[in-house]
């Protein structure tokens, strides 16, 4: 059992979101859905809580009205090997009202933020030369999706 599940709160759109973060990491599923009973804050019979699963990690998503707002003190990061993986969560992430931020953060149509980063990225930033983590920042500095071969271009530099 995960000692730790993230617990997300949405105004209504619980249900919709889950469906929407297992449409965009393959293999993710939808679990338990619970409904507010008579006499709870929710409308009754309405959605109250979704589970749901992406990539092994058990997240738990509440319609809790609109006390709370998502902010970006909390993301989830993305590791990506490819630019093929990068430009698909963030062609996914930011479909449907979605925002790209900078340097490989996004926020998606809900609010929630989130960093699609390159593994490369950790790899490029770090060795024996000390300008080229420099380099590589700096080019990652005026980015907002992160694009691999520009920080491999930007750490070759001399």
């Amino acid at each position: 059992m995960q000692k730790i599940t993230p617990f997300l709160w949405f105004d209504n759109q619980a249900e919709e979101a889950a469906k929407f973060y297992v449409s965009v990491f393959k293999g993710g599923k939808i679990g338990a859905i619970s409904r507010y009973p008579e006499g709870s804050p929710g409308p009754a019979g309405s959605v109250m809580v979704v589970e749901f699963r992406i990539l092994g990690q058990t997240f738990t998503a509440l319609n809790g009205g609109p006390i709370f707002k998502f902010t970006e003190a909390i993301s989830f990061v993305v590791s990506c090997k490819t630019q093929r993986e990068v430009d698909y969560y963030w062609r996914k992430l930011t479909s449907g009202g979605g925002k790209p931020v900078q340097c490989g953060w996004l926020k998606d149509k809900f609010g929630l933020s989130w960093q699609i980063v390159p593994t490369a990225l950790a790899e490029l930033m770090s060795g024996r030369e000390r300008a080229k983590p420099a380099r590589v920042m700096q080019a990652m500095l005026r980015m907002t999706k992160i694009d691999i071969k520009k920080l491999k271009q930007a750490a070759a530099a001399k």
